[in-house]
C-alpha cells in the first residue's frame, strides 16, 4: 500500500510597520472562512517586522481578529502624531529623524507587546517558527527559530516572545537599536534590511530540515502576505540629487518594497528549477491610488489610515477567503507538532 506524501505548510508574512494592519485583517478573513485557529493549518510560521509579530501571536493561537485590534488600539500609541498638522509633524518626526535618537521610542511598543506575550518564551510556540532580524554585532542576519530537533538546535527555546518581537521590527532610523542581554548584550536591528517578505527563509529552513528526499515531507506550500505597497511608483523628472533628508522614510520604504518583489519573483520561478513539488501562492498589495499614497506609510496610524488600512485588507480578504487555491492550505490540519 502506499504511503500518504505529507505537505509541509508555510505561512510568511511581509513586514511593513502599522501596514500590519492590513495582512491581519487578511488573515482574519481566513480564519473566519475556514473557522479554524491558523496555527492549527501551518507547520512553521514566518514574519519580519511587524508580520514577525504578526506571526509570533499566531504561533500562540492568539486569534487574527485580536491581532487587528491590537493594531486598531495601539497603533497610535506606537507611532504617535506630534501635532494635528500633518506638515508640522512631518517636520518634527523628520528632524528627530536624521539629527536625533529616531523617529519613536520603544517603550510603547514593548508595553503594548508586554500586554500581549507577557513573560512567554518561544518554547511554548505551538508552531515552528522563522522570525528574521540582523545583528549589527556580528554585522550578519539573524533567525529566530523554534528549536526544532531536527536541526538540532538549542539556541532561542528560553527568549522571551516580547524581546524577538523588539528584535524584529526595531527599524533604523524609526526605533532604537534591540540589545538582548540573552545573546550577550548583542544589538539588533529589523529584519526588513535583509527578508521584508521572509518566504525566501521559510523556504530554505523547509528544505534543510523537513522536505525532500529521506525526509519526512515530500511537498511543500507556501503561503505567502503582503504588506500594502506603494504600487504607483514616481513621476520622472524628480531631484536627481538627493541628502539623507531628500530621502528620509522612502530609503527604508523602497529598499522593504524592492526586496519583496524580488523575492516573490524568485518563489515564482522555483518549481522549474527545483525538483521538490512546491505550491507557492502570494496574496498582493492591491493598488494604491496617489491621493491614498500618503495615509500608507509604515508610520502613519491616524483614524484615517488605520480605516484605509483594514478597508484594503477587507478587500483582499473578500477576494481570496474564495479562493480554491487557499482552500487548499486550510483543507488539512498541519502535521508537525512542536509539543
Amino acid at each position: 500500500m502506499e504511503t500518504e506524501e505529507k505537505t509541509f505548510k508555510i505561512l510568511c508574512i511581509d513586514g511593513g510597520g502599522i501596514k500590519g494592519l492590513y495582512s491581519a485583517t487578511i488573515l482574519q478573513h481566513l480564519e473566519e472562512q475556514f473557522d479554524c485557529c491558523i496555527s492549527d493549518r501551518f507547520d512553521m510560521l514566518c514574519g519580519t517586522s511587524t508580520g514577525g509579530l504578526i506571526a509570533l501571536a499566531l504561533s500562540l493561537r492568539i486569534p487574527a481578529a485580536e491581532i487587528v485590534q491590537f493594531y486598531r488600539e495601539e497603533g497610535a500609541n506606537i507611532f504617535p502624531q506630534y501635532t494635528k498638522s500633518r506638515w508640522i509633524h512631518r517636520f518634527i518626526s523628520g528632524f528627530k529623524q536624521i539629527t536625533w535618537n529616531g523617529k519613536f521610542s520603544d517603550e510603547p511598543l514593548k508595553k503594548a507587546l508586554q500586554k500581549v506575550f507577557g513573560e512567554k518564551v518561544l518554547g511554548q510556540s505551538e508552531n515552528l517558527l522563522c522570525i528574521p532580524s540582523y545583528t549589527i554585532t556580528d554585522a550578519r542576519p539573524w533567525i529566530f527559530k523554534f528549536d526544532h530537533t531536527e536541526g538540532k538546535l538549542n539556541r532561542d527555546n528560553g527568549i522571551r516572545y516580547v524581546d524577538v518581537a523588539l528584535a524584529t521590527s526595531a527599524a533604523p532610523t524609526y526605533f532604537p537599536v534591540a540589545e538582548n542581554p540573552d545573546y550577550h548584550n548583542k544589538q539588533f536591528i529589523d529584519g526588513g534590511v535583509w527578508a521584508n517578505n521572509p518566504t525566501l527563509v521559510g523556504f530554505l529552513e523547509a528544505l534543510t530540515y523537513f522536505v525532500g528526499k529521506d525526509k519526512e515531507f515530500k511537498k511543500l506550500s507556501i503561503l505567502s502576505v503582503s504588506s500594502l505597497t506603494l504600487t504607483g511608483g514616481t513621476r520622472t523628472g524628480k531631484k536627481r540629487n538627493r541628502s539623507f533628508f531628500g530621502w528620509r522614510d522612502s530609503l527604508f520604504e523602497t529598499s522593504m518594497t524592492g526586496q519583496s518583489h524580488f523575492t516573490d519573483h524568485f518563489m515564482t520561478k522555483m518549481n522549474e528549477v527545483n525538483d521538490v513539488d512546491v505550491n507557492y501562492l502570494r496574496i498582493p498589495s492591491p493598488d494604491i491610488s496617489h491621493e491614498q499614497a500618503g495615509q500608507v506609510q509604515l508610520d502613519v496610524a491616524t483614524e484615517n489610515a488605520l480605516d484605509l488600512l483594514a478597508g484594503k485588507g477587507d478587500d483582499q480578504g473578500q477576494r481570496f477567503r474564495k479562493d480554491p487555491r487557499i482552500a487548499e492550505f486550510f483543507a488539512h490540519p498541519k502535521h508537525y507538532k512542536t509539543h
